[in-house]
């Protein structure tokens, strides 16, 4: 009940009022069924407007840090989060992401959408950074497509060091879906889910139009982060 009050009431149509969210290739999301959709990831704002465009339920794997966020926006993500019946992910470890993983491939089981960003954490610069593979070993092993998708604008509503986000249109662009069945079976080897992951980014880069770097995100933060305290 909160998620659609907040969805068709409250958040749904202030996102809308305000941002003015364009969509594009809604047509390529399957009205029902299994599938992955997999996003660039640039804003806190991002898990908030794909839900608000999709005609039916999306469920995230978002990281736990949503789910306890403070201020108004943060108690209005966690609220809409929890009420959509998202999967909070606790990446501090290896076996809190092979957790992540299976909570993902049960939700596939039960035929619904599922949102992963295959970055892992937000873009430090707005820049389309290296995917983890743990969306290709998802696709092989629950046999689904893959839509890609790519978030434009968000980046500007509020990047890093500003306080207040900015009011400004934004976009976001599904791709045709992809298909790995020529890969079935194979997930155990490395090589086959680096490759999809690849195959994967660049079809959100291809949407995106984003500059790709070749790191993960999470060891660029890292850096950053190291050198602020040296």
């Amino acid at each position: 009940m909160i998620y659609y009050v907040l969805r068709y009431v409250l958040l749904g149509p202030l996102l809308r009022l305000l941002f003015r969210p364009r969509t594009e290739g809604l047509e390529h999301v399957p009205a029902e069924g299994a599938a992955i959709v997999a996003g660039n990831h640039l804003s806190f704002a991002d898990p908030l407007f794909m839900p608000a465009v999709l005609k039916r339920r999306i469920t995230f794997l978002a990281k736990v840090e949503y789910f306890t966020a403070p201020g108004l926006t943060g108690r209005l993500t966690a609220s809409f989060l929890r009420s959509a019946g998202q999967i909070p992910v606790d990446r501090s470890g290896r076996a809190a992401g092979q957790a992540a993983i299976q909570e993902g491939l049960g939700m596939l089981a039960k035929g619904k959408l599922l949102a992963i960003y295959p970055e892992g954490t937000r873009s430090p610069d707005g820049r389309l950074y290296k995917g983890k593979v743990g969306v290709a070993l998802m696709a092989l092993a629950a046999q689904v497509p893959v839509i890609p998708c790519a978030m434009v604008g968000t980046f500007e509503i509020r990047p890093p060091g500003r306080v207040l986000p900015r009011i400004r249109p934004v976009a976001i662009r599904f791709g045709e879906p992809l298909e790995f069945s020529r890969f079935a079976g194979m997930e155990p080897d490395r090589t086959v889910l680096r490759a999809v992951t690849d195959e994967i980014m660049y079809a959100i880069l291809g949407l995106s139009g984003q500059e790709y770097v070749d790191r993960y995100a999470a060891d660029v933060k890292a850096g950053q982060a190291k050198g602020r305290r040296g």
